[in-house]
């Protein structure tokens, strides 16, 4: 069955895209201890796709069935390369397409993508049209933030809804403001009345300082927000989308050790020597936290340099 955001139930959850973290293991482990609605890919580059080093861009895009509905986020600042990279991502089984224009990275908005086309209206429609017209009828959404250097929900946000898509996905912060602020929840309830007000039938997707299901219930029920997106509350919180989410912060010691053993087995089967292993390392926070010694083992994990040693270290301590 095709997706749509639209007949998600509401408030939906998704889990966000996030550089060298939510590539397909780590998904794997979320859709195994507490599945979102929707997931997103790692944002991959539009010229890479279209590039003769391809195959080292299309690993970013790789995926499971367990992963389902799953959207490819791609960034670049070329339509022709947009539309090339779309029509593979029509033959790779994606269930939509999701464009950042949110990201603040310095050296990519030098290049002009990403946060840097909140400036250029021009260009993004541009790009919309072109990913549109090679996607061959899946779901076109963007992720963007409220503005530049102030926040510009009006003009930007307002542009965005004129631009026909399935949905949007507001970072409520400014791209000065990075992640340094608290996020503007009020700007996701203006988006909202903005989208009413032009009729059109663009699904909200709210993001910024969520917590965990109960508190994204809270921000939608706030905002009027057709679905919440969480990112980094996911590495306070393995069960974030779960209704019983607080179970996490008192789970035993063993529990979070096997989990992390799962999710290392699993990252050495999928990538083998084609990731670095230190990418690993910023998960281990995630399970070695919350209990005593909790800072001492986690250590012994970051002193770990293959995936071999961390299991072996897992199964020691759960011996």
């Amino acid at each position: 069955m095709k997706f749509s955001w639209r007949e998600l139930p509401t408030p939906f959850f998704v889990l966000a895209p996030m550089e060298d973290v939510t590539d397909t293991v780590f998904r794997q482990i979320v859709a195994k201890h507490g599945a979102p609605d929707v997931y997103i890919t790692e944002f991959t580059n539009t010229d890479a796709l279209c590039s003769k080093g391809e195959e080292n861009a299309l690993q970013r895009l790789r995926f499971s069935e367990k992963e389902r509905p799953i959207i490819a986020q791609i960034w670049g600042i070329h339509p022709k390369e947009y539309y090339e990279a779309a029509q593979k991502i029509v033959k790779l089984g994606f269930d939509g397409i999701d464009i950042n224009m949110g990201c603040p990275q310095r050296d990519v908005i030098k290049n002009g993508a990403c946060a840097a086309l909140i400036k250029n209206h021009a260009l993004t429609k541009e790009i919309l049209g072109a990913t549109r017209d090679g996607a061959e009828g899946l779901p076109l959404s963007v992720k963007t933030r409220i503005g530049y250097s102030k926040v510009e929900t009006e003009d930007w946000i307002g542009f965005l809804l004129e631009q026909h898509l399935d949905a949007l996905t507001i970072h409520a912060r400014t791209v000065r403001e990075m992640s340094a602020v608290p996020a503007h929840w009020g700007e996701v309830k203006t988006t909202v009345l903005l989208r009413d007000k032009k009729q059109v039938g663009t699904v909200i997707v709210g993001n910024g300082d969520v917590a965990d299901k109960k508190d994204g219930r809270g921000k939608a029920a706030k905002t009027g927000a057709d679905g919440i997106m969480i990112g980094r509350g996911i590495f306070h919180n393995l069960f974030a989308f779960r209704e019983d989410s607080d179970v996490w912060h008192n789970l035993p010691l063993l529990e979070k050790l096997t989990i992390l053993k799962q999710h290392v087995t699993l990252y050495k089967s999928t990538w083998g020597a084609r990731k670095n292993f230190p990418v690993l390392k910023k998960f281990f926070k995630i399970y070695i936290n919350g209990f005593e010694n909790a800072s001492a083992i986690r250590m012994q994990f970051m002193a770990t340099s293959t995936p071999d040693e961390a299991i072996a270290l897992a199964d020691q301590l759960l011996a």
